[in-house]
């Protein structure tokens, strides 16, 4: 006979937890941060593991939703748009919920923006954006962002240099 305990204390706490990666899936991961081009070959290779066992680690990876994309790293220089910096925006008081959504669906889509981080702080979003020099970066901020009803306020520090350890999903 099987004894099932039941409990009227109403809904628990989600107490659930991605489960912990093994050695190998940890290294797989690690690999393909470094190096996302790497060929099931190498991969295997690196893992001493068979190619088809390497390529069953990998898509179950990503079909848990550990591993959520390959990206290509791009040099903004080479592109013409050699200065980057990090723009803080705060959007006014009223309206608050669709300034939000509003301003960010509309400098996601803008060519010079790199990454949108929609914060909690004292700005409500961080941009990360490459141009070609000082007056495209000041027509950006006065064009695309002061222009906007929304916004209050900018504060634009310049990027000198970074170091990028992986790639992070989106919370989308």
């Amino acid at each position: 006979m099987v004894h099932v305990e039941t409990t009227s204390q109403g809904p628990q706490p989600n107490t659930l937890r991605a489960p912990a990666l093994d050695p190998t899936d940890a290294r797989i991961v690690q690999l393909l941060a470094d190096d996302g081009r790497m060929t099931n070959a190498e991969l295997a290779g690196h893992l001493g593991v068979a190619p088809s066992t390497a390529h069953a680690r990998l898509r179950a990876l990503v079909e848990r939703g550990v591993i959520t994309g390959f990206h290509a790293s791009v040099d903004e220089r080479m592109l013409g748009a050699g200065l980057q910096a990090i723009i803080g925006v705060t959007l006014r008081p009223s309206g608050r919920r669709e300034s939000i959504v509003e301003f960010a669906e509309r400098v996601r889509v803008l060519p010079q923006v790199i990454q949108v981080f929609f914060l909690g702080g004292d700005d409500d979003f961080l941009l990360h954006i490459a141009v070609a020099d000082s007056s495209e970066m000041r027509e950006f901020v006065l064009e695309h962002l002061s222009a906007q009803s929304s916004v209050a306020s900018t504060r634009t520090s310049i990027v000198f240099d970074y170091h990028r350890n992986s790639v992070a999903a989106s919370f989308a």
